[in-house]
């Protein structure tokens, strides 16, 4: 072998030498006992634990003749924007994401022309016998996926009863014949 092999091969050794060298050194002073738990403990409530069963009403903190007595359909509509992305709410504008919401008040759940629902929503529907009346709208709009278990709307819910209250107003307006709001 020629001189410059056996340099690079010396540097080579060499380097591996150092690296090892300086591997167990650092572990010697950085070394650290295995837990005897791992972690830490993060409590954390159960993802099921509370939800209602399908058609079960969860208990509404104001009941829903209360809220609609003052909601406002023109604040709702800067609600509605947060559904906009799913939903059309224009007469015969069809459904995108989600389904069509002209005149869905009163309207037998999961009945849109054209819209493929999910299973549990049409189990929740029991064969257009319930509607979507201002009690079923708050519960659901308050959170989808604790009402209707296993829906597949993806959307979190509106926890401010005036929230609510104003979208429902608003959703009631886009309709041929809107349904007289709940006397309290």
């Amino acid at each position: 072998m020629n001189s410059y092999v056996n340099m690079g091969v010396g540097a080579l050794l060499g380097t591996v030498f150092v690296l090892m060298s300086v591997s167990i050194a650092s572990e010697s002073l950085f070394h650290s006992e295995v837990p005897e738990k791992p972690g830490f403990a993060i409590a954390a409530e159960d993802a099921t634990a509370g939800e209602a069963a399908p058609g079960a009403e969860a208990p509404a903190a104001v009941p829903v003749a209360q809220l609609m007595a003052t909601a406002d359909a023109a604040k709702g509509e800067a609600v509605f924007k947060k559904c906009a992305s799913c939903h059309n709410i224009a007469k015969g504008a069809g459904a995108k994401v989600g389904p069509d919401l002209y005149g869905v008040v009163g309207r037998p759940i999961a009945s849109a022309e054209g819209f493929g629902y999910s299973a549990a929503m049409k189990e929740f529907s029991e064969g257009g016998k319930q509607v979507w009346d201002f009690e079923h709208l708050n519960q659901f709009l308050l959170a989808p996926k604790k009402y209707i278990k296993n829906t597949a709307m993806g959307f979190a819910g509106l926890k401010k009863d005036d929230e609510r209250a104003n979208l429902m107003a608003y959703i009631n307006s886009q309709s041929d014949a809107p349904l007289p709001v709940p006397a309290q």
